[in-house]
């Protein structure tokens, strides 16, 4: 049994993180028997499994024989040199994170490493104990992260196949959730471009696959999210922050997954005194979520804070006035804001005006006075603002590359395919072609036209 056989992520996909990560098995190869007891005694408290081997003919051997996550090898070894020994990890078995250990006289030898072995990182000798623990952990985390797409996308696979199993009555939304299903995978297949791009459109991901839990609430995340940006660019936040608040906004329903069916599209005002209890959960439930994610911080505490109120009557924490961060109070208004537009905060549909006249209401109490004001000059402006740009309604036959989505592309008016201000190219249309095909059915699809 090799390292590529078995996926700790697949057999542990309902624990933790954590708990996957502290399960891993790594393996440390060094010709010094003291290098080797030293990385054992710091690295076997911590849960690890611990293989060892002298040399690289004996590392690779192991490896044919157990499954491992992470090898640390040493750069001079006779017979077998580390970047010899990694280049060969690298072929065979690639999943597998690479560290090298390596002397300050070795650099050459170093670069030779991370040309042949793609390492993950090279650590120098003698190393610092808490630095050597950290990068193990974070080359762990990226290599578990990864199996997890990789699961996430067989899933998905797995759950279209199911879908087709259902009864009749059911053939709509089957159809529904196979379209938001096939979204997810484009879009993962995507993300491994680059490394931004993969964050960006994981969240993107998360937020769209969260929203299928939420009738008539197609598109509202991504909505939200691009009003609290703007607003945040009005308020001259840097673009870190800026980029945080977007993520949030995209993330802000996140704790909502575990909620009842009955609790999710029931207005706040409506709820009795135990399922409000219950829901009021959801922002820390939502922060807790994300605890693991470095990068997202920010957008957690964003998240826990959303429905704070100025006043002092929000929830969880009961922040008032500016302990409630901004970014907090900005995706509170275009929350809100949005909902109003489509009925999901109050049971009836309201329109502009109305839905400004209750930001105007509630000015002061619930929402920051100046975001208020600064908002209804900005959304106002959108509105009274020409546009200059003309809008096309085509069929796929009449998709060119550099065309770009004037509206959300939607199937059955519920699964979300892509967002408005969606780029295309030529893969991306004949991915549309194909969709078609296979639902015998043409889409409409409106554009905005280079130049038009």
């Amino acid at each position: 049994m090799t390292s590529s056989d078995t996926d700790p992520v697949t057999e542990t996909a309902d624990g933790s993180l954590e708990q996957v990560i502290s399960s891993a098995t790594l393996l440390f190869v060094d010709d010094e028997s003291n290098i080797l007891s030293s990385l054992r005694r710091l690295f076997r408290p911590l849960g690890y499994k611990i293989l060892l081997a002298p040399g690289g003919e004996e590392g690779l051997e192991i490896m044919r024989n157990s499954a491992v996550d992470l090898v640390i090898s040493d750069m001079r070894m006779p017979e077998m040199d580390g970047a010899t020994f990694l280049a060969r990890v690298a072929e065979q078995w690639p999943t597998t994170m690479r560290i090298l250990l390596t002397g300050y006289a070795d650099m050459e030898s170093t670069i030779a490493a991370i040309n042949a072995g793609k390492i993950y990182k090279y650590i120098s000798k003698p190393w610092d104990e808490n630095e050597i623990k950290i990068s193990v952990r974070r080359a762990l985390e990226q290599r578990f992260l990864e199996q997890e797409r990789q699961r996430l996308l067989a899933l998905t696979k797995r759950q279209n196949r199911e879908l087709q199993a259902f009864n009749a009555n059911l053939e709509e939304t089957v159809r529904q959730r196979t379209q938001e299903l096939r979204k997810t995978m484009e879009l993962l297949e995507q993300a491994h471009r680059s490394l931004k791009d993969n964050y960006v459109g994981s969240i993107k991901v998360l937020s769209n696959i969260i929203e299928l839990r939420e009738s008539g609430s197609t598109g509202h995340a991504r909505r939200v999210a691009e009003l609290a940006r703007d607003l945040a660019v009005k308020m001259d936040l840097d673009s870190e922050t800026v980029q945080q608040v977007l993520f949030a906004a995209l993330l802000h329903n996140i704790g909502k997954v575990g909620l009842p069916d009955r609790l999710i599209n029931k207005p706040f005002h409506e709820l009795l005194a135990e399922e409000r209890d219950q829901v009021m959960k959801h922002p820390a439930i939502g922060e807790g979520l994300l605890m693991g994610l470095d990068n997202l911080q920010l957008a957690a505490k964003l998240i826990r804070n959303q429905h704070e109120q100025f006043n002092g009557c929000g929830y969880p924490d009961g922040l008032a006035r500016e302990a409630i961060p901004l970014g907090a109070r900005i995706i509170a208004l275009a929350n809100d804001y949005d909902e109003l537009l489509h009925g999901m905060l109050l049971r009836k549909q309201q329109s502009q005006s109305e839905a400004q006249s209750y930001l105007l209401k509630h000015r002061g109490k619930r929402y920051d006075p100046e975001l208020v004001d600064i908002f209804l000059d900005m959304v106002g402006a959108a509105k009274a603002r020409p546009t200059k740009e003309r809008v096309h309604l085509v069929k796929s036959n009449g998709l060119t590359a550099g065309m770009m989505l004037a509206r959300d592309l939607v199937v059955h008016d519920r699964a979300l395919l892509l967002s408005k201000g969606h780029l295309l190219d030529e893969g991306l249309i004949q991915r549309i072609h194909e969709l078609e095909r296979s639902l015998d059915e043409d889409l409409d699809i409106y554009v905005i036209v280079p130049g038009g």
